[in-house]
Order: structure tokens, then sequence, then C-alpha cells
């Protein structure tokens, strides 16, 4: 008999589980380690205390009455069944928990034995699980939206055509050029539907394989691997997402819908806030530097000069190491604004250098790094429409870009 109560002591003091015990009115009698471990106490601060310590105050006048009714017909109740139910710590901070019910009754009168299970992160797991599929459902909806665009483009285009070969007869200049027009389109189409093909199906493949994944790992050792999958969930939307930004900014620009609006504005201020926005899509061991010099107030428009500064510096950090420094220095005259963002990354490659700026044009040694061949197509359109120029210098041991705007106005 004595080996038996050992076990059953011993089973309850180890058991992972919070164990607790209480009488019909309520008060404590037995917790395990477990259970004061869930809750924040010490092991002897419970015992003799009302069950309704380990609640919530918004909800311990509803418990009182809950408990009246379940002392009138006790019966077992299995781990997760019913409402979501929560805990409070001994420092007020609320817990979700699961709790299992076993009513029993002994010469000392009854009891009910409570198995508690704190599930706060499993709970905060799905509810990222919910978002990222959200998320994947925004961006299928852009996906599909950005394809009736591009439909309407197309046919937008073969209109324009039909009636380039009606004036055939008109001009053979006008017919030549008409050609000419229709070759560079169905050269764009073709390196669109390539590059789109490739830069689409990775992070959506990414994201359904993930998907997938996640609903396998249900116990809590898979907590490692499922936060892994939501991050890559994550990284791919995001990625989708900066595909589809480039895309609008290139409709906006061809369209002459950016409108570029020059007023004096705090350079060193927009600057900061905006690389310290950037910091947090740095990789590990990065670092992002901001050397301003000159005055502090330039000519400028502030919304193109932010998306300047986050594409350039958003390319510094892609095709940097880990561990690779990033310096923004600019300087101000009351000639000219310069800025310069440089990296220590992989360079351009001399070749590839006079086409580095062309719609949809991605250096050889990009590899399997993301990218659209847009952004330094725009970033080129955004400087000119302020009047200013943007050049380069790159080898191996990384690349400079200088932007350079005009303050005499």
């Amino acid at each position: 008999m004595n080996k038996e109560k050992s076990l059953l002591d011993a089973l309850f003091e180890h058991a992972t589980e919070g164990i607790i015990i209480c009488n019909e009115r309520g008060i404590i009698t037995m917790i395990n380690p477990a259970g004061t471990t869930t809750f924040g106490y010490d092991q002897d601060e419970l015992l003799g205390q009302s069950i309704d310590v380990l609640l919530p105050k918004r909800v311990r006048d509803g418990h009182h009455k809950l408990r009246e009714s379940y002392n009138e017909n006790p019966a077992p109740r299995k781990m997760g069944e019913g409402r979501d139910l929560f805990g409070a710590r001994k420092d007020g901070s609320e817990i979700m928990v699961a709790v299992s019910l076993s009513p029993f009754e002994t010469t000392q009168g009854k009891f009910v034995m409570a198995f508690v299970v704190d599930i706060t992160s499993r709970k905060r797991n799905e509810s990222d699980l919910l978002i990222a599929h959200e998320q994947l459902r925004q961006s299928a909806d852009a996906i599909q939206q950005l394809n009736r665009e591009l439909e309407d483009k197309v046919q937008e285009r073969t209109e324009e055509l039909a009636d380039a070969i009606q004036q055939l007869a008109e001009s053979k200049r006008e017919v030549m050029l008409a050609l000419e027009k229709e070759r560079e389109l169905n050269e764009l189409k073709s390196r669109f539907v390539t590059m789109a093909s490739h830069e689409f199906r990775t992070p959506l493949g990414t994201i359904l394989s993930s998907a997938s994944l996640i609903g396998k790992y249900e116990t809590n050792e898979h907590q490692t691997k499922r936060e892994k999958h939501i991050d890559r969930i994550k990284a791919a939307v995001s990625n989708l997402t900066e595909i589809l930004n480039d895309f609008l900014s290139l409709e906006k620009l061809e369209e002459g819908v950016v409108r570029c609006q020059m007023v004096r504005i705090n350079g060193k201020q927009l600057l900061t806030e905006t690389i310290d926005d950037l910091k947090g899509i740095s990789r590990n061991g990065q670092t992002i530097e901001l050397v301003y010099e000159g005055n502090e107030e330039i000519f400028a428009d502030p919304q193109l000069m932010k998306n300047i500064l986050i594409n350039l510096v958003s390319n510094a950090i892609k095709y940097s190491k880990d561990d690779g420094q990033i310096t923004v220095s600019s300087a101000v005259t009351s000639e000219r604004f310069e800025l310069n963002i440089a990296d220590r990354g992989i360079g351009i490659p001399l070749e590839d250098q006079k086409n580095i700026f062309d719609r949809f044009f991605r250096a050889t040694n990009a590899g399997n790094i993301q990218g659209t061949g847009l952004g330094l197509n725009i970033v080129k359109k955004y400087v000119e429409l302020m009047d200013g120029s943007i050049s380069f210098v790159s080898s191996e041991e990384g690349t400079t870009f200088t932007v350079s705007l005009p303050q005499n106005q």
C-alpha cells in the first residue's frame, strides 16, 4: 500500500500538467508543482485559497454560479470541451487554459480534481496561421487583379496595332514605327512573362508547402517548426507584395499619374526616419549607418525621395552579406543635394552595368535573389521627375549609388 501511495505521490508531483484539487466550496486543498508554476505562485501559496484567485477578476462573479451548478450535477468533463477559458497568474497577467474536471468523493467530503494546461502559445499560433491564410487570400486577389489589368493592356495594344495596319498605305515611315513599337512591346511582354512565372512561382510554392506542413505539426514539441514555416509564409507574402508594388509603381509612371511636388523639407529627419524603418528588414548582423553633412533643409519631393531611399537601401540589404555594412551619406550645399548609398555586397558585373536601369533587367550574378528588375528603372524615373541625376560605381567589393538633386530653385 505504501508503495502504491509513493507511486501516486510521484505521479502527482512530477506530472507535466497542472493538477488542482478543490473541495465543494472551491477551496484549494492540493496543487502540484506544475500547477503552481503555470500560475506563477510558490509551492504553498495557494493551499487554502479559493480557486477564484486563479481567475481574472472580470469572470469571478460568474464562476461562482457555474461552480454551484456543477456541484449540483458533477460529471467528468474532457479537456478542450466548452468555451475558451482564462486564468490569472500571480502577476495579474492572463493566460488561456484548457481544463478537464473529475469529481470524486472520500470520507472527508466531495472534491473536484482539475487538470490544467496553459494553451496561450497554441492559441497565438492558431491566430498567426489564420492571419497568414488571410494574407495569402489577399495576395491571390491582387494577382488576379493584376492579370485582369495586363489583359486589358494587351487588348489595348492589340487595338493600337490594328489601327496601325489600316494606315499602311499612308506612310512607310509610320508602318516602320508601328512595327518597331510592336517589337518592343512583344519583347517586354516576353520578358515579363518569363520574370513573373519565376518570381510568382517561388513564393507561392513556399506558401503552399509551408501551409501544408504546419497542419502536420500538432504537438508542443513541433512549436519551433511551426514558427519556422509561419515565418516562411510571411516572407513569401512580403515578397509578393513587393513585386506587385513594383508593377503598380511602373504603371503609374507610364500613365503619368505620378506628380512631382518640390518643397522645402527636413532632409535629415526624412533620411533618419526612413532608415530606422528599413533596419527592421535588415538581415542578421547587417548595420545601416547614416552620415549627414550640411544644411538639414533640402528642396525635394518628400514621397519620391522616400521611395528612392527605400528602393536603394533595400537593394543594398538584399545583395549584401549577413554581416555587411551599408552606409547612407549625404551632403547639402547651396547648389546640390547629394545622396550616396554604399554597400559591400556582390557588386554589378562590368558587362551588365550599361543595362542596369533597363526595365526587367537583372544582373547575371543575381542568382536566386528575389527581384523584378524594375526597381532601379523606377528610381531613375523618380530622380528625373525632380530634374536630378543618378549614377553608380561598382566592383566585386560593393556598389555605391549616387543621387544628385539641384538646390538653387
